[in-house]
């Protein structure tokens, strides 16, 4: 870090004050509230150049004096924190059957969360359902319904940047349209973007879970259907036309192959693992249930007849991921989604074992460990990534 009053560096004075500025804000945001000694050692300012810093972001409106320092010699130091009404975002989670909301303040902190049922192939009101759930979030916060400064929806499918429309999710009615990322800012006032929600759960991966740190990375969802997020040196690869994962259209062996898949809507692995088909597996082998998580759990409790059925499920899962981990070769494969979790760690290491078979690269495997919703994380991540660029640009 570089210290403005004495080593002056290439670079406008305003430029170095706007770096030092953000350098102090992240601390904040990593270690809570700071001292202005403390930031000084942390960042390798001077003290009169951390006192400075301080001041012009509290004029700000940036941080906030919260106490002082107690327990140690001398007299006690001011404490400092990001403010959080610095700013505020939302996240959606997408799903046919429902939308869940979520705002946050600039540290992160979820300050209200809202679920919004969708019941039926509703086409129409799409603007309208986002716009009133946000509302009634805001409200739960005590929020004012203007404060938003970023907003971030994940939704299956991707959207196609040359048309602007929502691609492979052909089950998401009224989200199709062109004009309606310019139709939710204009109703919204605020910047809007719509992001594939399997990215957003590894987005949230990497910020919360066991992809932290990690630079190369596959995450495999598994629920209703299938989908994969791919992150290439720390950044997510979305591919040409934003389809990069969408493995539920590739073909594997074991099952049929589809000649058609934009009017299919599937492929190979979503036939071979998605929730349909581990609910046909489940039948053959006896186990009855309603959904796929419901079979998974039913067989872990009877090992007698249940361990085929996971034995198979782990080679369905494998055979998928063989072909993915062979062109990707990535340093990490994390399991999500409904399917694994339900089969926790019994069911991630026969995917592991039947993997290390199938695939040249071996690549660690690990279960998802971002609580609740990783795609709502996730869409906040993303929100607050934007959000604070912009907030904490003080140049």
């Amino acid at each position: 870090m570089t210290d403005t009053t004495s080593t002056p560096r290439p670079g406008t004075p305003s430029r170095l004050r706007a770096i030092n500025d953000r350098a102090a804000l992240d601390l904040l945001l990593e270690h809570g509230p700071l001292s202005r000694t403390r930031i000084g050692a942390l960042t390798g300012l001077s003290k009169p150049t951390a006192s400075q810093l301080l001041a012009r972001l509290e004029a700000a409106g940036l941080v906030l004096p919260v106490g002082t320092t107690a327990g140690g010699p001398g007299p006690n130091a001011q404490l400092y924190q990001v403010n959080p009404a610095a700013g505020y975002v939302a996240g959606l989670d997408v799903t046919t059957g429902q939308i869940r909301f979520a705002v946050a303040d600039i540290t992160g902190r979820t300050v209200a969360e809202h679920l919004l049922p969708t019941p039926g192939r509703q086409a129409a009101g799409t603007v309208a359902r986002v716009t009133d759930g946000l509302a009634e979030t805001l409200r739960q916060a005590g929020l004012a319904p203007d404060c938003l400064s970023e907003v971030t929806i994940g939704t299956p499918g991707a959207l196609d940047p040359a048309t602007g429309k929502l691609r492979y999710a052909p089950h998401l009615p009224g989200w199709h349209d062109p004009q309606l990322l310019d139709e939710l800012r204009a109703a919204l006032g605020t910047p809007v973007s719509i992001e594939n929600d399997v990215n957003l759960a590894a987005v949230a991966e990497r910020a919360l879970g066991v992809a932290r740190g990690c630079e190369d990375f596959v995450l495999l969802w598994a629920e209703e259907g299938i989908g994969a997020a791919i992150v290439i040196g720390g950044r997510l690869h979305r591919g040409f036309t934003g389809g990069a994962g969408e493995v539920g259209y590739m073909p594997v062996p074991g099952a049929p192959v589809v000649r058609n898949v934009r009017r299919e809507n599937a492929g190979g692995f979503q036939q071979l693992a998605g929730a349909n088909a581990v609910l046909a597996l489940a039948k053959q082998h006896r186990l009855s249930a309603r959904s796929a998580q419901t079979a998974i759990e039913r067989a872990l409790a009877t090992p007698q007849t249940g361990d085929a059925f996971l034995g198979e499920l782990a080679d369905r899962l494998a055979t998928g991921l063989a072909a993915i981990v062979a062109v990707i070769d990535p340093e990490l494969v994390v399991l999500a989604g409904g399917i694994p979790t339900a089969g926790g760690e019994r069911l991630r290491e026969l995917v592991q074992e039947q993997l290390t078979g199938l695939a040249v690269p071996r690549p660690k495997l690990l279960s998802s460990t971002v609580p609740g919703s990783p795609v709502l994380h996730g869409a906040l991540h993303h929100a607050l990534t934007a959000a604070r660029e912009r907030a904490f640009t003080t140049a």
